[in-house]
């Protein structure tokens, strides 16, 4: 009689990634399936047919020391608590099987290894089917990450491609940014940085059992991040020397930096600062399944004393010192994770801010979250994690003070609305920006309306921010938002609020600033004496010119502050405002748009116009995840002011869907580069 027995097992990776929403992840070797959602095999066999009566199957699924063996039965209905498997009796014939395997909603993220065992009369043997890899599931509801809308779903889990946001609230700047996803060597690399975390290293089977909670994932990734503490992915550097690395604002995706960290074999990955962080944060929760999202706070306060003040510094000729320990970051970006949260009370289950940009300890390590987002909207301080540290990023009041030369306070003014006047993140499906301030803060009135391209502070807003005297009020507003290769027109606004004349010191001042450091020496400044006749308006207009800006500027903002001194009694008052320059300048074109698909070539070609009032020459990168391999990079020759330069560009889509194409130009001899990008729809054949 013939012994019955195993030929092949196939574990059907197209029809599995397909219905699993994994089949991006095609360069992988293993079968990559969704938690709590059932995968199909096949099972072809040898000798005589299989008998029911006589003969059973075993499967054993094993993650490190955790394992569980379920038998293969004919029903399909079993708990869902549990692993379990079945065969499908329509689909049994002779000599294949098809067995439908389904893993509990709850069970650890990881790579698994699969065994199927056969007991017949003549005894036991075992067949190993190989690896597969498994991920959280934000399309099933017994899932803690279960997300309910499918844009949600195909946005913050499956997209690639987003828009990080930097700037000022009232010009916004749309960065690219390529997640990555289903690059290369990526999901790899995910599933590395949970293998090399300490806490799998020093006790593995306790960290496997733990990544069944998107809770403990998300603090062991947001730890993982920065290398502080750890062989994490990326060392912080914020000093402008980025000589032994790579400058945090020349990577356009997370992939090579994923890919270098394990190249390395672990190194940290130099240099990231905090859009870097949580872009490449963002990845990793979205290839592990867990629905995440970037998110940009403007003027986010870092509160060193917890006493929820931010106080700021200024000379009475209105240049910014550098004397307190606080800083207000004119933005800082973290992420935002969608999960359940058991251990807190039901109220707090939706999004939760994770913030891997190593700033304080948490629990003994540099990692901030998972904070809820409506614990901080309430001011749930007493909920753990790091609710605290995330109220004052968005809530502390700013005080400033004017010191004269012998330190003395000779002004004094507080804002309670500067700090996050916008936190906002990417919009569902469109490349534009939402404006989320709500869910984080009670808003007295709307502060701001959202354009697809930037923000507009309202008039009243603006009036707020205005300082006054008992004496005078003054008001300092840009006549448009500064674009480079043009003047910075400034306006001062000055109101005599008395019946008596005034003689009053004006002075201006403009320092350049890092978007999170207190600005350096004074570029452009500007003093006089005006007179005001009682109750007077008088209204200043200064000019910057191109020349006086752009050697300091490059990518950094402006601080801009003017000090109004009453010559009679010495009162001083003073208004500030920081800014950012718009660049422009590079255009993407792509031929038969509308017609693109996968795995046909097609040209696109990027143009430079040099707005600048000086001839410049720079290094152009071009990248897309799904369009190109890799990237390609082209010299710039030098332009003269208003010079045009075109360069072609071969693209070759891989996959269906919504991609982007990137395009980046570092100017030579600056810190300037000019970023553009372009969302290409490509269709299946």
């Amino acid at each position: 009689m013939e012994v019955f027995g195993i030929q092949q097992v196939n574990l059907e990776l197209a029809e599995n990634q397909q219905r699993h929403r994994t089949n991006g992840f095609r360069n992988s070797k293993e079968l990559v399936v969704r938690r709590g959602a059932p995968f199909n095999i096949s099972v072809k066999l040898k000798g005589r047919p299989f008998n029911p009566q006589t003969d059973s199957l075993r499967i054993k699924v094993t993650l490190g020391r955790l394992y569980a063996v379920m038998p293969v039965t004919f029903s399909e209905k079993h708990p869902s608590t549990r692993w379990n498997a079945y065969i499908n009796p329509s689909t049994m014939n002779l000599q294949e099987l098809s067995v439908t395997v389904s893993s509990p909603a709850s069970a650890p993220v990881g790579c698994y290894k699969f065994q199927l065992y056969v007991f017949t009369q003549d005894g036991q043997k075992s067949f190993v089917v190989g690896d597969f890899i498994l991920l959280c599931n934000p399309w099933c509801s017994e899932d803690a990450v279960y997300i309910p809308f499918e844009d949600q779903r195909e946005e913050y889990v499956l997209s690639d491609s987003g828009l990080l946001f930097m700037g000022t609230p009232n010009n916004l700047v749309s960065r690219p940014w390529s997640f990555d996803l289903y690059e290369p060597g990526v999901l790899e690399a995910c599933l590395d940085l949970l293998k090399v975390s300490p806490q799998h290293q020093q006790n593995r089977k306790k960290d496997n059992m733990n990544r069944s909670n998107p809770v403990y994932i998300s603090r062991v990734v947001s730890a993982m991040i920065n290398s502080e503490d750890d062989c994490g992915v990326l060392k912080g550097n914020w000093t402008g020397d980025f000589k032994q690395g790579v400058s945090p604002s020349k990577w356009t995706g997370s992939g090579d930096i994923l890919r270098l960290w394990v190249k390395s074999g672990y190194s940290p990955v130099k240099y990231g600062q905090c859009w870097v962080f949580a872009a490449v944060m963002c990845t990793v929760m979205r290839v592990l399944g867990i629905p995440s999202r970037v998110i940009t706070n403007f003027n986010s306060a870092h509160d060193t004393n917890a006493n929820l003040v931010i106080e700021e510094y200024y000379s009475e000729t209105g240049q910014k010192l550098n004397r307190s320990n606080d800083s207000i970051w004119n933005f800082h970006v973290w992420v935002e994770c969608w999960m359940r949260r058991s251990d807190l009370e039901p109220k707090m289950d939706g999004w939760q801010v994770l913030d891997p940009t190593p700033q304080e300890r948490s629990g003994g390590v540099f990692c901030c979250g998972p904070a809820p987002v409506k614990g901080i909207r309430n001011q749930r301080t007493d909920l753990i994690y790091d609710i605290p540290f995330v109220y004052a990023a968005v809530n502390a009041d700013v005080h400033t003070i004017i010191l004269s030369s012998h330190d003395q306070v000779v002004g004094f003014s507080k804002d309670t609305e500067r700090i996050g006047s916008l936190i906002c993140t990417k919009a569902i499906g469109y490349p534009r920006v939402q404006n989320i301030t709500g869910d984080y803060k009670w808003i007295k009135s709307p502060t701001s309306t959202l354009s697809s391209q930037s923000s507009t502070i309202s008039d009243d807003s603006t009036l707020r921010r205005a300082t006054a005297s008992k004496g005078v009020i003054v008001f300092l507003t840009l006549a448009k938002h500064p674009v480079a290769g043009e003047p910075i027109v400034c306006l001062v606004k000055i109101m005599n609020k008395q019946k008596i004349p005034k003689m009053m010191k004006v002075h201006l001042n403009a320092q350049a600033k890092e978007y999170n450091h207190s600005p350096s020496e004074t570029f452009w400044e500007k003093h006089g004496v005006i007179q005001l006749a009682p109750m007077e308006v008088k209204v200043i207009e200064e000019h910057i010119l191109p020349t006086q800006y752009e050697h300091v500027v490059g990518d950094d903002l402006i601080n801009l502050a003017v000090v109004l001194e009453d010559m009679a009694t010495s009162e001083r008052v003073l208004a500030s405002e920081e800014f950012n320059i718009a660049t422009s300048g590079l255009t993407i074109q792509v031929t038969e748009e509308n017609s693109i698909v996968s795995n046909k070539e097609l040209t696109a070609s990027v143009t430079f116009t040099n707005p600048f009032s000086h001839p410049v020459s720079g290094l152009l990168t071009v990248a897309g995840a799904g369009l190109i391999g890799g990237k390609e990079q082209f010299r710039m020759p030098s332009l003269r002011p208003g010079g045009k330069a075109t360069q072609s560009i071969t693209l070759n889509p891989s996959m269906a869907g919504v991609k982007m194409l990137q395009a980046s130009l570092s100017l030579s001899e600056t810190n300037i580069t000019i970023r553009s990008f372009k969302m290409i729809s490509v269709n299946s054949i």
